[in-house]
């Protein structure tokens, strides 16, 4: 009878230990979709952001010399990613192919200036920095017109930070949910070694030395989930990448690596913390509650 009841015990641990990592690891898989939603999100908006075009138009005056010159100064500008000299030919090329006709065989000459396009980098695409950069230009005299979509700036700019708060409130709530997931996972498999923990305690083991072994197992299953969760999730990736690449796009492997060490991070930071409070807990309560 004593070895069939070792035995339903060692199974029901293990099976308490399974059921913890298994819990732990859809927690964390749940997270890691999450961080992939807002890798992808914050990689469409600075897309998004970098194709905003501010246009200087070029005097008629400016010699090859000066527009070299230009080009190199705004190479130089924080502000600009990159920049395009488009000659009056090629602004005509590229209106006729628009228009659908030749427009200048119709006029009989070329009404258009040569101009630069600009693209600013993802933090200055945003009404204010390009009108201060608009000002800047507009005080080179080689420049005579500087034009942008105000109205369209606006509205991606708006847009933007909206679904980025959105998307931060629905990750901070997914967060929350996996820290408490987390906590009861842990929680529950140190109650069910509430009688040892007491047991340990009357015969004169230190808090320390009771609560050692216990978090050193929820580390582990914190760290067993990461790796199982991490495995999935690049395997969900790798998949949509072959299958979607237009939804999931792998070419900054940087991103996935944080990704992934965040979610280890995460699993152990509060798999600690809730098996040191799990225990704590108990050490603290008296020994005719124990049973309840």
């Amino acid at each position: 009878m004593s070895s069939y009841e070792e035995k339903y015990q060692k199974r029901r641990l293990r099976n308490s230990y399974i059921t913890s990592v298994i819990s732990i690891t859809l927690v964390l898989f749940l997270l890691g979709i999450q961080g992939v939603i807002l890798i992808h999100a914050h990689k469409l908006s600075r897309y998004v952001l970098e194709n905003i075009i501010v246009t200087a138009v070029l005097s008629d005056n400016a010699t090859e010399a000066d527009i070299t010159r230009l080009q190199r100064q705004l190479e130089f500008t924080p502000a600009v990613k990159n920049n395009v000299f488009i000659s009056k030919d090629e602004a005509a090329r590229l209106l006729t192919e628009e228009l659908g006709e030749d427009f200048v065989a119709f006029i009989g000459h070329n009404p258009l200036s040569a101009s630069i396009e600009i693209r600013l980098r993802a933090e200055y695409a945003n009404p204010e920095s390009i009108a201060n950069l608009a000002d800047q230009l507009l005080e080179i005299n080689e420049i005579q017109e500087v034009f942008y979509q105000t109205n369209l700036v606006q509205l991606i700019s708006d847009n933007v930070r909206r679904i980025s708060f959105i998307l931060l409130s629905i990750s901070a709530v997914i967060l929350f949910i996996a820290i408490a997931l987390i906590n009861n996972t842990i929680r529950l498999a140190v109650y069910s070694k509430r009688l040892l923990i007491k047991s340990m305690q009357l015969v004169g083991a230190t808090q320390g030395f009771i609560r050692k072994p216990f978090i050193r197992r929820g580390i582990w299953q914190g760290i067993i989930g990461a790796f199982l969760s991490s495995v999935m999730l690049g395997v969900l990736v790798y998949y949509l990448q072959y299958y979607a690449p237009e939804i999931v796009s792998i070419q900054d492997i940087s991103w996935f690596l944080m990704l992934f060490g965040g979610i280890f991070l995460v699993a152990i930071i509060f798999t600690w913390i809730s098996s040191y409070l799990a225990v704590r807990r108990f050490l603290k309560m008296k020994n005719d509650l124990v049973h309840y």
